[in-house]
């Protein structure tokens, strides 16, 4: 066993930032459209029927501060830990 080996610490994960956000598999992060929850009865069909998409987060920075927010976001995409 090493002597000088020091522990690395693992990231925190904002889990909110977890939750909004996805990685598809060419690894574009993806996120859903705010306002679906509540108040849709004023709504026309075809508004609430777009709120089902995915948008593609287009902006590098908010990217980049995504990432930096959910950082095993891309390593845990296809095999979530239980």
């Amino acid at each position: 066993m090493p002597k000088n080996k020091t522990k690395k610490y693992k990231m925190k994960t904002y889990k909110a930032a977890a939750k909004r956000f996805r990685v598809t598999g060419s690894g574009k992060i993806v996120r859903t459209k705010g306002g679906k929850s509540h108040l849709r009865r004023r709504k026309s069909k075809r508004t609430k029927a777009l709120f089902s998409k995915m948008l593609v987060v287009e902006a590098a920075g908010d990217r980049r501060r995504i990432m930096r927010m959910a950082p095993y976001l891309k390593k845990y995409k296809a095999n979530p830990p239980a």
